[in-house]
């Protein structure tokens, strides 16, 4: 079944990512603009308004949307693959892919996944408060039933 992310999970995407107009460094020191993006675009001058935030957000989404849609092989919840996305957002598509939250789920051991969110609460080695409060909530979406 292919899914999209629920209005819940873009809600909370945004809020823990923030929207921002113009470009700042987020804790792990990337530049950033909008909704979490990053990228060579992305320049110290760089200014959006709300509608080039809204463009690029549905953009940035789209790619991990794709990506979770074909790495998780076993049935998900809508909720469940919400708190993926949001991750995956976060984290970066390549650390999703490799990661053991998703060999978990993939082999049906949800309860197991859910308890690797935790894990991803780290930027440049330092645990962040933001991202356990951010992982916290994600657990809560992936345990979910739709």
């Amino acid at each position: 079944m292919w899914r999209m992310t629920s209005r819940a999970g873009r809600n909370m995407i945004e809020a823990f990512e923030g929207r921002r107009h113009k470009a700042y460094r987020c804790s792990a020191n990337v530049l950033t603009v909008g909704i979490g993006h990053t990228g060579p675009d992305v320049t110290p001058e760089t200014v959006w308004s709300d509608a080039e935030i809204d463009e690029r957000f549905s953009a940035d989404l789209r790619k991990v949307e794709i990506a979770i849609n074909k790495l998780v092989t076993a049935p998900i919840t809508q909720p469940s693959f919400d708190a993926c996305v949001s991750l995956a957002y976060n984290i970066g598509l390549h650390n999703f892919k490799t990661s053991t939250l998703l060999r978990l789920m993939n082999q049906g051991r949800h309860r197991d996944a859910a308890a690797e969110f935790p894990r991803w609460s780290f930027a440049n080695g330092q645990q962040m408060p933001g991202l356990i409060r951010r992982r916290r909530a994600e657990t809560e979406m992936f345990l979910q039933r739709d």
